[in-house]
């Protein structure tokens, strides 16, 4: 996968990328991040990117023209690349979204500013993403989390294949707790199921688990769950009760 980012303070993305999975990535080819400089693509003496508001108001607004010539010039070595404006005026990120862009060979992340960009930009981008309701600085750390995620989802990146397919998110709930050595800690010992070796009941008491934390801690994301009706018993044999909107599914346990 080639991702190439748009901004202007390319520096914020260089130690990030250097580090852990990300830089595993980029090492076994799996993986190439480019940044570009909005800034080169300025134009005067000054090399202004951004401006005062028509209108008026409070703050500077990213100029069209950089950024167009920018994106211009990247998509003329990437025909083709999905091109994403990182604002937190776009649809908020989802694993589904990271499993999406992780199936597409070329990806642009635009970098977003100050007040915004010029809503002239917004006819030269297929996407905007927001990472959560609130307000960054700039979208280099938004671009970073859409990297880091999309990453761990690439073939061959993680160490373990199983790994992205069992993570939270990955059926839309949360994950089981998670237990490792010392097997007594402060009092607390590790449940006694998860040393049984019994594969299929570790399984389920597991699949139970991630239903009660979700159910705990997100419970709108239970909302329209899909459970196969063998689920739906494991849950109420375990005295979980469902809301009416978690529907039934395919007879199979995960």
């Amino acid at each position: 996968m080639q991702v190439d980012v748009l901004t202007i303070f390319p520096n914020l993305l260089v130690s990030p990328l250097q580090e852990g999975i990300i830089q595993r990535a980029i090492v076994s080819g799996a993986l190439e991040v480019f940044a570009h400089n909005i800034r080169d693509h300025a134009l005067g003496k000054h090399a202004m990117t951004d401006d005062r508001p028509f209108g008026g108001g409070e703050g500077m607004v990213m100029k069209p023209e950089p950024i167009v010539a920018a994106l211009r010039q990247v998509l003329t070595q990437r025909p083709g690349a999905h091109v994403i404006l990182l604002t937190p005026q776009g649809r908020q990120y989802s694993q589904k979204m990271a499993e999406d862009l992780a199936k597409k060979e070329h990806i642009v992340l635009l970098c977003g500013r100050y007040e915004g960009v010029d809503a002239r930009v917004e006819e030269h981008i297929d996407a905007e993403i927001s990472i959560g309701d609130y307000v960054l600085t700039g979208g280099e750390l938004a671009a970073l989390v859409i990297i880091d995620s999309v990453t761990r989802l690439l073939p061959g990146v993680l160490g373990c294949s199983d790994s992205a397919e069992c993570d939270t998110f990955s059926r839309g709930l949360l994950k089981y707790p998670q237990y490792t050595r010392p097997r007594q800690f402060e009092g607390q010992e590790v449940p006694e199921l998860l040393l049984s070796g019994d594969h299929k009941l570790i399984s389920q008491w597991r699949f139970v688990e991630s239903v009660k934390r979700t159910k705990a801690r997100r419970p709108d994301l239970l909302q329209g769950a899909n459970f196969s009706s063998q689920e739906r018993k494991l849950l109420v044999g375990h005295g979980v009760e469902l809301v009416e909107s978690v529907v039934a599914g395919k007879d199979d346990l995960h």
